[in-house]
């Protein structure tokens, strides 16, 4: 009997070009004894439809290609509808930081056989007010970059044309007075940026929080404290090496449940996608999700 996957794709990730490679994705799970029904699906899109054809089908995993906010649509979905399935990736998007901290890149054939290997891992997600969110949550310096960034610079540059537009940001970014609660500690600062990570790779830097776990049952919380314009670039210098953390303007904690409080109106960032307002109410969740790797 042949194995059952549903590809779940979002067209207009990265840059866009995943629908000429469709056929041959096909091709290789066919190949090797598998059907693969392929399931249209953009950010701006929420369905269940996919959700409901798994269950219908007996689906052994659900595949996504796409970028962090596609597997960001894909699992708030899943989890909504509570459909308990691996899920394989093959990355496109302009956004891959969960795939590489996962090893892996973007050959449709190593993707493949690490979904029919069948390694499968049970990791933790973060879960925000009423929203989950599988690496990072964040708000305050870049995080409204992406959803900033034109699309066809994105397309182009790939994740460069979020540090340029990143760039052209910082002379006008002012530090925000933040209380953030972390398992009981409170934390009152003037706040560049905070980060609750899952995982240690977020916005390319693979070495952010280099002990973070994503099955530790806990989340990894990095604030970047109000500093002068050469300070602030000689730290994002210093994260590009991993040496941050004994910077006096880096704060970091690792908690279970994180509450963060702004005086002033302040958008979130939920992996990429547009998050809610502060104040967040940030948890763990432990072992709910489930990733073939490699």
């Amino acid at each position: 009997m042949l194995r059952k996957f549903i590809l779940v794709y979002n067209p207009v990730s990265g840059d866009a070009s995943f629908k000429f490679k469709l056929d041959n994705v096909i091709e290789s799970f066919q190949y090797k004894g598998c059907i693969l029904i392929p399931f249209r699906i953009t950010n701006k899109q929420n369905t269940c439809d996919f959700v409901l054809l798994a269950k219908e089908i007996a689906a052994e995993g659900i595949i996504v290609s796409g970028g962090d906010g596609t597997i960001h649509e894909v699992i708030n979905i899943m989890l909504g509808c509570n459909l308990d399935l691996p899920i394989g990736i093959i990355p496109s998007g302009t956004s891959n930081d969960f795939a590489a901290y996962l090893q892996l890149d973007k050959n449709i054939d190593m993707c493949v056989d690490v979904v029919l290997k069948g390694d499968i891992k049970t990791f933790d997600v973060g879960k925000v007010n009423d929203k989950y969110f599988f690496n990072v949550a964040s708000a305050g310096l870049m995080t409204s970059v992406a959803h900033s960034a034109d699309v066809i610079l994105k397309n182009t540059l790939g994740k460069m044309a979020y540090y340029f537009k990143g760039l052209g940001e910082l002379p006008n970014f002012k530090a925000l007075k933040m209380r953030i609660t972390a398992d009981g500690n409170v934390i009152e600062e003037d706040v560049f940026l905070f980060l609750v990570m899952n995982s240690g790779t977020v916005g390319g830097f693979p070495r952010l929080v280099p002990y973070a776990q994503i099955d530790d049952g806990k989340l990894d919380l990095l604030i970047v404290n109000k500093c002068n314009l050469p300070e602030l670039m000689s730290l994002f210098i210093s994260f590009l090496k991993g040496i941050h953390h004994n910077s006096k303007h880096v704060t970091y904690i690792q908690a279970q449940n994180i509450c963060i409080e702004c005086t002033e109106e302040l958008d979130s960032d939920l992996d990429g996608e547009l998050g809610p307002k502060l104040p967040l109410n940030i948890e763990v969740v432990p072992g709910k999700i489930k990733f073939f790797c490699v």
